[in-house]
């Protein structure tokens, strides 16, 4: 249930931003936030990352219901022990519901923050890119340290075992 109320929390967070985007500004309107590094614009993107599959809903309504499905079923089967695992699921369902919801309803994806990094201006995306980027980096980072703990241990066990 924890981890659905993190999912939740991210969904309303990401809808409630999106909300006061669309209400109080108009498309390709810009707010400096922190100069040369930070704005909020107002962007629609009908696609993927990078703009990438533009107005191909069909494909997102399809992959997004086996992420979701797929993610709701590895979070029944978390253990106890898999707390941080289990942040990093919900993070991703989050954020994926989030998108899905506006893509069924404004059949494009609101995205507000804008960013500049070393003059590279990095596409701009929304609270939901943000929590599939964290869920993703964490499980990346978890099963690198599960694996190189699982080999630390194999090799204490041979140690002990000499």
């Amino acid at each position: 249930m924890y981890y659905y109320l993190i999912a939740l929390f991210v969904i309303l967070l990401d809808q409630v931003t999106k909300w006061v985007i669309v209400r109080f500004m108009e498309l390709g309107d810009s707010i400096e936030i922190i100069p040369n590094f930070l704005y909020i614009t107002s962007h629609r993107n009908r696609g993927a990352a990078w703009g990438i599959l533009q107005g191909q809903m069909w494909f997102f309504y399809i992959i997004t219901i086996v992420v979701v499905v797929m993610l709701v079923l590895y979070i029944q089967r978390l253990k106890p022990n898999q707390r941080l695992f289990g942040i990093a699921l919900s993070l991703m369902l989050g954020g994926a519901i989030g998108n899905f919801i506006d893509r069924i309803f404004r059949k494009e994806v609101v995205d507000f923050i804008d960013t500049y990094i070393f003059t590279y201006n990095f596409p701009i995306f929304n609270i939901a890119d943000s929590a599939l980027v964290i869920g993703v980096g964490l499980i990346l980072l978890l099963t690198l340290f599960e694996g190189k703990l699982e080999k630390e241990k194999s090799n204490e066990s041979i140690r002990t075992n000499d």
